[in-house]
């Protein structure tokens, strides 16, 4: 069974940078393009960046060279690296494999806020 488990949010100043981590219980991890989504205060859920198998990356312009995203194949885990964080990056954060939009897990909530 599909299932992903998000963590590292928490509570930061607006500059400052988190970690995420996403531990995916996915067949075939390695073969698989990842993504991080978030979900803002009174939004819908948005796409933020993916990470093929390969390593190609693609960010959404809002957070394009301020978030990193990578992988870990052998341990099937997956990280946003996010610096110089804004208020508007204010959200809960979910991972999941592109294309799929189902077996959300229950993300890991991230507030930037002085």
């Amino acid at each position: 069974q599909v299932q992903f488990v998000e963590s590292g949010g928490g509570l930061v100043q607006p500059g400052g940078s988190l970690r995420l981590s996403c531990a995916a219980s996915v067949s075939l991890f390695s073969f698989k393009s990842m993504a991080w989504y978030r979900q803002g205060p009174g939004k819908q859920r948005e796409l933020v960046a993916t990470v093929s198998s390969g390593g190609n990356t693609y960010y959404v312009d809002s957070v394009e060279g301020r978030f990193t995203i990578s992988r870990d194949n052998a341990k099937k885990l997956v990280y946003l690296q996010m610096n110089s964080l804004k208020p508007e990056d204010t959200a809960v954060y979910y991972c999941n494999v592109v294309g799929r939009y189902d077996n959300w897990g229950q993300g890991t909530q991230v507030t930037v806020s002085s």
